[in-house]
């Protein structure tokens, strides 16, 4: 799944992300591109799992491309 994620500047954000996302599934392939403000992200979770992380992590996200 591709996301698009707003308020990502800097790899705290990175760790905090890949965290809130491995949180749902450890074993979750999570690839974030800050240029691009997007987070591809492969596990055992929903689309709404993932917005859901992001946004408790004050991260707003939203769904640009389903698996």
């Amino acid at each position: 799944m591709l996301f698009k994620v707003e308020n990502m500047s800097c790899q705290h954000c990175v760790n905090a992300i890949t965290r809130a996302l491995q949180a749902l599934d450890k074993h979750a392939d999570v690839t974030v591109d800050l240029s691009k403000g997007e987070v591809s992200a492969h596990g055992q979770f929903s689309a709404a799992d993932v917005i859901a992380a992001l946004q408790e992590e004050d991260y707003p996200a939203t769904l640009i491309h389903a698996d």
